[in-house]
């Protein structure tokens, strides 16, 4: 068989991409090329890439107007490792980074190509209404308080007992444990459980002496009490917001971002002593502190209309960087170094390797 002629190959190969995009989903092929891109996930990421999107729907006019979704970290990685083709996101959008589980997912469905890019910071906060009792919290505390189970005097775990929070610290006041929270779909949530609830476990003796036995360990401080006093509230920040001035008494855990546009009726409180601002989280000085990511699917590259153009908006200094149109939005920019090295990344599309 004569070899095809260059220019015919590469007819081939683009009709072959596009094939991919149109068929892959549903497998019927009746799918049509999708036009804008498509990011899915992180509610506390989702204001910062709809951000984005305003500025590059504004400044460009490849492919459609961006399509942005709020589903949870959990929900946006699921939808975008489920395949490829136009029926699955371009990127998602997540408040933590993706776990080797769900990278394994992404590999199994054929999303082989991926591109991790760290885009800022955030701090997770702990809020109540501005009229609320001030609580310096420890660690500690939200692991006792809102464990599902805690060990007694003697050692032994049990059912957490208790509904108070001067029953977990007596420097804290006695106040109800109500806390509105994210489900456990959400990144909030697991950062919540990493940076919080494992590192307050691992200052009670009885937790501690668990760390050799991981999955002991993490099933004790990963596991949130089911008796109504942690509410979860979906996975709209803004809602949490607003229960807790309906709800006097109460605490919410949402992003900073969130805090800062909601000053005037709520307020955070300490933890360890340490009050969440920009600074406190850039150096990292906050317990709760966290870093954002977006996740991008290389095998839509030069498929997707504007995908890789869209990502070198979201790294740019002008949206991104110190005094760029995320900060304003609440997002607390990496250090110039950082950025740049992320901003290499999304311009050769270095794909990440498996998590640890």
């Amino acid at each position: 068989m004569t070899e095809l002629p260059n220019r015919l190959l590469k007819i081939s190969a683009c009709a072959a991409a596009l094939l991919a995009m149109v068929g892959c989903g549903d497998g019927s092929g009746s799918q049509k090329a999708r036009e804008g891109v498509w990011a899915a996930g992180s509610s506390t990421v989702f204001p910062f890439v709809t951000r984005v999107a305003e500025t590059y729907g504004r400044l460009n006019d490849i492919g459609g107007q961006p399509r942005v979704e709020a589903l949870g970290t959990g929900g946006g990685i699921q939808a975008f490792c489920s395949g490829i083709g136009p029926s699955t996101p371009d990127i998602a959008n997540a408040s933590r980074q993706m776990k080797a589980s769900e990278f394994d997912r992404c590999v199994a469905n054929g999303v082989t190509d991926i591109v991790e890019l760290k885009v800022g910071y955030d701090g997770i906060v702990v809020a109540t209404a501005r009229t609320g009792a001030t609580l310096n919290l420890r660690l500690q505390d939200f692991y006792l308080g809102l464990g599902k189970q805690v060990p007694d005097a003697s050692g032994k775990f049990i059912a957490n007992p208790a509904t108070r929070w001067n029953e977990v610290n007596p420097a804290l006041p006695n106040q109800r444990i109500q806390v509105y929270g994210p489900p456990p779909t959400s990144g909030t949530r697991d950062a919540f459980l990493e940076l919080g609830m494992a590192p307050g476990g691992e200052r009670i003796a009885a937790v501690a002496a668990l760390k050799g036995d991981k999955e002991r360990f993490e099933a004790l401080t990963h596991t949130i009490r089911e008796d109504q006093l942690w509410i979860d509230t979906g996975e709209n920040d803004n809602a949490i917001v607003q229960t807790l001035t309906r709800t006097p008494g109460s605490l919410g855990v949402f992003g900073f971002s969130f805090l800062e546009q909601n000053m005037d009726t709520v307020k955070a409180e300490t933890i360890d002593g340490v009050a969440p601002s920009v600074e406190a989280i850039a150096n990292g000085s906050y317990p709760l502190a966290r870093s954002l990511y977006i996740y991008v699917k290389k095998q839509h590259i030069g498929v997707t209309p504007g995908l890789h153009e869209f990502i070198m908006e979201f790294m740019s200094d002008g949206a991104a960087g110190r005094g760029g149109y995320l900060q304003d939005r609440g997002l607390i920019p990496l250090m110039p170094d950082e950025l740049a090295a992320e901003r290499t990344k999304a311009t050769n599309l270095t794909g990440m390797s498996r998590p640890q």
